[in-house]
């Protein structure tokens, strides 16, 4: 099924956190799947493809009632004010996904966003608020949830503003998502990187039944900045990108 966001691709980028344990497997990629809207079944290091979409939250409802995966073309999200973002992360390993976001501005295509995958269960998690005229969220946990290497779920995991706690250019919104005023953003003339960042983790099994450790790790790794190691190498491939473009 072809993705029916037909708007244009964003720039994605996946920084990748590799284990010790992960150093010492193979990293042979066996999943030839590369759409978000085609079924894949899944074995550590493999590369695993997903999409985000960003359109409105209505948008994602169908019939104002029923959310279905950007996949699903009754969502006609090819007319909607939409853009979309693919990955390919490699299956359990720690990973932050982010995109060129130099002329991005999330408000201004609905201020929510949407990661899914798979064409028969289409999987999808809740619509994300990102931005709106005021406000900006630029930092997520989203986490894939495996049954035998098939993908049932995803969901996005929030600290409760703990990450930003006592930090006067952060404003907590709704007791759980950390933000920034929308003006202080480079896209609006500011002087703050607001590129979106996406820490992905895994968690079930794979097709041969081996449990999937990274939101283990992620849960144990979140006492350190993990955050701030990422931007660093998140800057110096975005201007490298920047160089190309």
């Amino acid at each position: 099924m072809a993705i029916p966001v037909t708007s244009t691709v964003l720039i994605a980028v996946v920084i990748t956190l590799s284990t010790m344990a992960h150093l010492t497997e193979s990293s042979s990629d066996n999943n030839r799947i590369f759409s978000p809207c085609a079924d894949a079944t899944v074995e550590k290091s493999d590369g695993f493809t997903l999409g985000i979409a960003f359109a409105s939250r209505s948008a994602f409802f169908f019939n104002k009632s029923v959310q279905l995966s950007p996949c699903d073309r009754r969502l006609s999200l090819s007319s909607a004010n939409s853009q979309l973002s693919v990955f390919r992360p490699k299956v359990d390993e720690i990973s932050l996904l982010t995109v060129n976001s130099s002329s991005f501005s999330p408000d201004l295509y609905g201020g929510y966003m949407v990661a899914f995958a798979g064409r028969k269960y289409a999987a999808r998690s809740l619509p994300a608020f990102v931005a709106n005229n005021t406000y900006i969220v630029t930092s997520f946990t989203l986490v894939l949830e495996f049954q035998k290497g098939r993908l049932q779920n995803l969901y996005w995991k929030r600290d409760g503003c703990s990450s930003c706690s006592g930090k006067s250019n952060f404003v907590c919104l709704n007791n759980q998502d950390c933000a920034m005023r929308t003006s202080s953003c480079k896209t609006k003339n500011g002087n703050v990187d607001c590129s979106i960042g996406i820490q992905l983790a895994f968690s079930g099994t794979d097709k041969h039944a081996s449990v999937f450790n990274s939101w283990y790790e992620v849960k144990n790794l979140r006492q350190y900045s993990l955050f701030g190691l990422y931007k660093n190498l998140k800057g110096s491939l975005t201007n490298q990108y920047n160089s190309f473009f």
